[in-house]
């Protein structure tokens, strides 16, 4: 295997040509369908929405990257191969790839997609029959078949491949469903809003919605074929061309959307990024403002990495709060599992379990716009009345032991708050710092939050000064 071929729970990922495949993208793909078909056997037929005699069904979808074509006819194949039925959705965001799963009552999900990496990566994520990407268990077990080769079906057993053009629609009309978002106010704003979704797969969903919405919208790199015109991660140092767009046009928002489409990243009326914690904070607030009724206190779920500014807008609105481990499925799974309201993770990932539990970024534009409409204030308004912090990130060399690095900085501080379900993460009322090791990489990362920057470069610098 190659050294930049990395396998991790939900999927693989890697350089094109180099080490991700045609070749290896149909293993995987036909255990994914293997692991599928064997899980819909071992369902009890009231949780099966197939009889056990019944081909497996594997939705399929993919961003906009050069090497899509290539990759979901080899993931076709290798499904296909097992005897597995594929949807295929063609271009199409990674949440519209969870909701499908779920609205084919499908067995599985593969979504070819490596989101904000560069061009020359690719990957493949699996995702349950719940429309929640594998679990640790599962993942395992797909890798092991991929390493020993499943069973392959024979002429009369081979899968049929069919095509679903309305799945985007389907997810835009779920959004424009909910209770918690007034369509109406948003029309009647008629807002100006400038997009940016990076040649990705984001234009076959955001400018339709925002028409549905009544915005008069101003794009850029509304193209779909992959060619990214700037690193493709929607952080504010990458923003600069939105930031113009917003400024020329006089749009009240700036719109950044990543190439698989479950990341959104906000940009003021000034043009200035405001950062991407805000997305979630924004939308927690939007949700929590909308309820419609108080007497349970609902509850949010984030991953231990994500701004206090996200803890303080549910807090503020009485919510219970909780933190999960770092990475979509776990967030996820404590989502489902705590019956949250909402949820996501602090790098613009939007999860609401009325929708699917799942980070989607037209469900956080929506979010926001509403918020907009709501309030009446700008969106630099809504950030200067929420408390200010600064997230330093920094990362060092993995030694062969982490235990002693997180009994260091226990005895370091020793006042602190300790959570260790991921790593270390030390918190007081109003900072933390979080270590951990890194799933892809031989390093350490560490990330701190404060009030000022100066305190967040300081428990980085602590963090730094324990790691031997």
């Amino acid at each position: 295997m190659s050294d930049t071929l990395m396998v991790s729970v939900s999927g693989i990922r890697g350089h094109v040509g180099s080490d991700l495949t045609p070749e290896i993208v149909a293993r995987y793909a036909a255990a994914l369908g293997s692991w599928s078909a064997s899980a819909q056997s071992a369902r009890p037929s009231h949780q099966s929405p197939h009889s056990s005699q019944a081909r497996p069904t594997v939705v399929l979808g993919r961003d906009a990257r050069t090497s899509g074509p290539m990759f979901v006819h080899a993931a076709a194949a290798g499904l296909m191969s097992v005897g597995v039925d594929v949807i295929d959705l063609g271009i199409v965001p990674t949440p519209t790839v969870q909701l499908a799963v779920e609205h084919h009552r499908a067995a599985a999900g593969l979504i070819l997609t490596a989101s904000h990496n560069p061009i020359e990566w690719n990957a493949l994520k699996f995702v349950g029959p719940d429309g929640i990407f594998l679990d640790a268990e599962a993942g395992h077990t797909v890798r092991e078949l991929a390493d020993r080769g499943p069973p392959r079906a024979n002429w009369s057993g081979i899968g049929q491949i069919r095509l679903d053009p309305a799945a985007v629609t389907r997810h835009l009309d779920a959004i424009l469903a909910l209770p918690v978002i007034d369509v109406d106010a948003i029309r009647d704003r008629g807002f100006k809003v400038a997009l940016d979704c990076v040649r990705g797969a984001g234009a076959t969903a955001i400018p339709p919605l925002l028409e549905r919405l009544g915005c008069e919208v101003h794009g850029i790199n509304l193209e779909t074929d992959g060619l990214f015109p700037r690193p493709p991660e929607p952080v504010p140092e990458n923003l600069g061309e939105l930031s113009r767009l917003v400024r020329d046009t006089g749009s009240v928002i700036g719109l950044a959307i990543d190439p698989d489409v479950d990341r959104l990243a906000l940009v003021d009326e000034s043009g200035r990024p405001i950062g991407e914690d805000y997305t979630l904070a924004f939308a927690v607030a939007a949700v929590l403002d909308g309820r419609l009724t108080t007497a349970t206190p609902p509850t949010v779920v984030v991953n231990l990495s994500t701004s206090l500014v996200v803890e303080d807008a549910a807090r503020s609105r009485g919510a219970r709060f909780i933190r999960a481990p770092v990475g979509e499925a776990n967030v996820a799974r404590a989502i489902r599992d705590e019956g949250a309201l909402i949820g996501g993770e602090g790098n613009g990932g939007v999860m609401l379990p009325a929708l699917h539990i799942g980070r989607d970024a037209p469900l956080g534009v929506a979010l926001i716009l509403h918020l907009l409409a709501a309030t009446g204030v700008t969106l630099s308004q809504l950030v200067a009345a929420a408390p200010r912090y600064t997230i330093v990130k920094a990362k060092g060399p993995r030694g062969p032991e982490l235990r002693p690095l997180y009994d260091r900085l226990r005895q370091h501080f020793p006042d602190a708050k300790a959570d260790e379900r991921d790593g270390l993460r030390l918190s007081w009322h109003d900072r933390w710092l979080h270590v951990r090791p890194s799933g892809t990489e031989p390093i350490v990362r560490l990330i701190a939050e404060a009030p000022t920057s100066a305190d967040a470069e300081a428990l980085v610098a602590a963090g730094r000064e324990h790691l031997y």
